[in-house]
């Protein structure tokens, strides 16, 4: 199966993020908010460095607004994402 990492909403929300290396090798990050809304973006450029990766995501999923924070924590380590679902 791969390599995986996952963080929850340490606030008590249902917010999930996590990354996860897909069949084909590329790395993926998934988002769901126990609700209704599942997103899945493709790392570009190759393998990132999977401890800035997860710093991003432990950063992101402990903010109030996850998403958005998880953009700019991923914008200021230089890794970009291409949205697949969601």
């Amino acid at each position: 199966m791969g390599q995986q990492a996952t963080f929850h909403a340490p606030h008590g929300g249902a917010d999930f993020l996590g990354w996860r290396k897909a069949r084909s090798g590329a790395t993926e990050i998934v988002y769901d908010d126990g609700v209704t809304r599942r997103m899945i973006w493709r790392v570009a450029g190759g393998s990132p460095n999977e401890l800035r990766l997860s710093d991003a995501l432990r950063v992101a999923v402990g903010s109030v607004r996850v998403v958005p924070t998880l953009y700019d924590e991923l914008k200021k380590r230089a890794i970009a994402i291409e949205r697949v679902a969601g």
